[in-house]
C-alpha cells in the first residue's frame, strides 16, 4: 500500500495480494486506522485504503530515538555456540 502513495489500494486488492480473508483484513485495516497509519476513502462500491506517510514517519522516529535504552540499534550475530545444535 505504501508503494502506491496516496492513491493506495482497494480493500479487495490488499487482501489478494496479501491472502488475507477479507473479515482478516477488515479487522487490521479498522485497527491501522484507528492507530492513525492509514486512511481510508469510499470510491463507488470500493473501500480503498492510503498509507499515512506523515504518522508513519512520526512513529518511525519515535522507535529511532526511544528504543534499545538509547543505545545504538545495531544486529547483533549470535555467539558461535548458539548456532549450532
Amino acid at each position: 500500500m505504501a508503494q502506491t502513495g496516496p492513491e493506495g489500494l482497494s480493500a479487495g486488492k490488499i487482501g489478494e495480494t496479501l491472502g488475507i480473508p477479507p473479515s482478516s483484513l477488515s479487522f487490521h485495516m479498522k485497527e491501522l486506522a484507528h492507530a492513525g497509519l492509514v486512511s481510508s476513502r469510499q470510491e463507488s462500491r470500493y473501500v480503498i485504503y492510503s498509507a499515512n506517510f506523515r504518522t508513519m514517519n512520526e512513529l518511525l522516529g519515535f522507535l529511532t530515538e526511544n528504543c534499545c535504552g538509547g543505545k545504538p540499534c545495531t544486529p547483533t550475530d549470535l555467539p558461535e555456540q548458539e548456532h549450532s545444535s
